[in-house]
């Protein structure tokens, strides 16, 4: 069980879940607390926080992987940080239970609960997904893919089967939200520029890029007309696109859709939702009908002030359009994350000092989205911008939004080598399976 703590001691702060949310927030703590007030612990299963807006051009090669995250012991050098991963939240007992990297239960006792689990991709009953569809939520995941599909051009041209070589060389994204059409725009770009460069045996008509979609639009995030100017250019660059259709089955990589369409498949990229973290299920603190947190504006969990919580796996009200719509809470996305976690830190601080929490407002600025080099779409502020200058946009926001300094300027120079000697594209698919030669040798 969770130690009691004495009067002595200083207030034990516990922050589940290192993103976004749980960096600032323990990032201002550690900034903002005096000598012996108060112990902050982050506890992640990963011992770096990803900036998952990043990962579409990790994937595509325009951004080195290690760039797009943020150690957090380099950070929060003032914080105590345990690579392990909460499987149960007991609040009354003020207890938390998690397992550490080396397969070890332990109990974490505090006085102070900052819950940022964030969200996992949402899985639906689809016969195949699970054994064929690779998400697109971790930075693994965008180098996973990477290397998968450069290994696929390989594969295709390297084999004399036609059907074979038309399966390797047929990409499907499932999901039109932001993450799937980035992801997707991003990674055709790529294999364009591997094909037109690299693989005279390939043309790049013989490439198949297919999203799925079961809304009737994408990018529900800016308007309409973006949305469909978004369809019209993803078309022109050869991509088939069907909306209002699901997907019914994903079995050995034959794909079978509503319409009654059918192909096969070596590549599923899945990009179809997310939900909150599941551990918060095994909890005692209030949930909403879709498994987040109950909290107030101020990011308090309803009905258990020492509990805090934002991000994705919270239901904070959205005060800028409460009232027109009582119910409405913050999206789930990096703008709001951004600024909730900073407002999060001086809450808490505000509180163990005796003062009252600011509650968050916001008003939406808008949304980017990156279709590939040179090419975007964005609405903000009140403004709708296509092609060259979205794009421009979209790197300008979201490198003011990186955190730290070194993370800003990394990237920024790997944008600048990319301008100057274009992007890096090979396969490195043995770091998938890296034994493989080992195991093949031993049996020599």
């Amino acid at each position: 069980m969770a130690a009691a703590k004495s009067k002595s001691e200083p207030t034990r702060i516990l922050v589940l879940g290192g993103g976004y949310v749980g960096l600032y927030t323990a990032y201002g703590l550690q900034k903002m607390l005096r000598a012996n007030e108060a112990s902050v612990t982050v506890v992640d299963p990963q011992p770096h926080m990803t900036y998952a807006p990043f990962l579409p051009e990790a994937a595509a090669g325009a951004i080195e992987p290690r760039h797009v995250v943020v150690p957090l012991r380099r950070v929060l050098k003032r914080c105590h940080v345990l690579t392990a991963r909460v499987t149960k939240i007991e609040n009354d007992k003020k207890s938390v239970t998690v397992e550490a990297a080396d397969g070890h239960i332990e109990q974490l006792g505090y006085d102070v609960l900052v819950v940022a689990l964030g969200a996992v991709a949402r899985i639906l009953p689809i016969p195949g997904l699970v054994e064929e569809g690779i998400a697109f939520k971790t930075i693994g995941e965008a180098i996973y893919l990477r290397n998968h599909i450069m290994t696929k051009l390989d594969e295709a041209a390297s084999t004399l089967d036609p059907e074979l070589r038309k399966r390797l060389l047929t990409f499907t994204v499932v999901g039109g939200g932001f993450a799937g059409i980035e992801a997707l725009a991003e990674l055709e770009d790529m294999t364009r520029f591997a094909v037109e460069n690299y693989y005279p045996n390939i043309k790049v008509s013989d490439v198949r890029w297919v999203l799925v979609e079961a809304a009737g639009r994408i990018l529900p995030e800016v308007r309409e007309t973006l949305g469909v100017y978004t369809v019209e250019q993803l078309e022109k660059r050869g991509i088939e696109v069907y909306l209002s259709t699901a997907a019914k089955s994903f079995e050995n990589g034959h794909v079978v859709l509503s319409d009654g369409t059918e192909f096969d498949t070596d590549t599923l990229i899945w990009t179809a939702g997310v939900k909150a973290n599941p551990v918060l299920a095994n909890s005692d603190l209030p949930l909403d009908k879709r498994g987040r947190l109950e909290a107030t504006a101020a990011m308090q969990v309803v009905g258990h002030p020492e509990v805090w919580t934002a991000g994705d796996n919270a239901a904070i009200p959205d005060l800028s359009r409460t009232e027109e719509d009582p119910t409405a809470t913050c999206p789930p996305n990096a703008q709001h994350a951004v600024r909730q976690a900073t407002l999060l830190a001086k809450n808490i601080i505000k509180v163990l000092r005796g003062g009252k929490p600011k509650d968050y407002y916001h008003k939406n600025l808008g949304a980017v989205a990156s279709l590939g080099l040179h090419k975007g779409v964005a609405d903000a502020l009140n403004l709708k911008i296509k092609g060259f200058p979205a794009w421009l946009f979209h790197r300008a926001y979201h490198l003011k939004a990186m955190p730290t300094w070194n993370r800003k300027i990394r990237i920024l120079f790997d944008w600048i080598l990319g301008g100057l000697f274009r992007r890096e594209v090979i396969s490195l698919g043995q770091i998938n399976n890296p034994k493989d030669e080992f195991a093949r040798v031993s049996k020599s």
